[in-house]
């Protein structure tokens, strides 16, 4: 008989927490020790291991944004992490292997820093029952979407134009300078529903000197 250990798993908002026994796979899950952990920044740029809880969200968040948004796949962090409000984080769940892009709307006081609280519908996403409680997770921040702002422009235009699909990774294409006041960047977003998987390719033409969009496109791609 496995020893019985408790965590705490957020109702409804973040600061509401209901105290549950649960059989957990390994508990306390501590960081991988092949990751640094200082400084922040360079930490921000590796996985770090950890464990997800779910919530059904709330009204009001520290980042004043919604946990609607971004189709619920979204996630509240520590106040003290190194993750910022609005950030796009991959989240890959250790037992099934599946991924989700998840936006940061709300942050936490006191949460460690390798714990996360994602969406219902996020949780659910990577497949996993919310029944269960907390799963243990790698957390991966998105840099080139977070380096490249006309990627996080066309995450959230491909994430609109699809519906009940989930965005699981992306990968950066490139950049052309047509004219002077004329680029354009382009990115592959791979999409997956319960039915399908599909990979979707976004470009975006904008002035560079004004930062204004020309135009974009999305397109289906083999």
């Amino acid at each position: 008989m496995f020893p019985r250990h408790s965590y705490y798993v957020p109702n409804q908002l973040p600061s509401n927490y209901y105290h549950r026994p649960v059989y957990p796979f390994q508990y306390p899950y501590e960081y991988s020790r092949s990751y640094p952990l200082a400084p922040y920044q360079q930490y921000r740029q590796q996985p770090v291991q950890g464990q997800a809880s779910w919530t059904d969200g709330g009204p009001v968040t520290q980042c004043n944004i919604p946990w609607s948004d971004n189709e619920f796949m979204t996630v509240s962090v520590g106040l003290n992490s190194p993750y910022r409000c609005g950030q796009t984080l991959k989240i890959r769940n250790l037992s099934t292997q599946k991924e989700i892009l998840v936006k940061v709307v709300d942050q936490v006081k006191g949460y460690p820093v390798n714990k996360i609280n994602l969406h219902r519908k996020a949780f659910e996403a990577l497949g996993s029952k919310p029944s269960i409680g907390v799963i243990n997770v790698e957390i991966t921040p998105s840099p080139e979407v977070e380096q490249e702002e006309w990627g996080k422009y066309l995450l959230t235009i491909t994430q609109a134009a699809y519906p009940g699909y989930r965005v699981t990774d992306y990968q950066y294409i490139g950049k052309t300078e047509e004219s002077a006041n004329r680029t354009k960047q382009s990115y592959e977003f791979v999409l997956k529903s319960a039915h399908e998987t599909m990979k979707i390719q976004g470009n975006v033409w904008y002035d560079p000197k004004t930062n204004r969009v020309i135009s974009f496109d999305l397109n289906e791609v083999q």
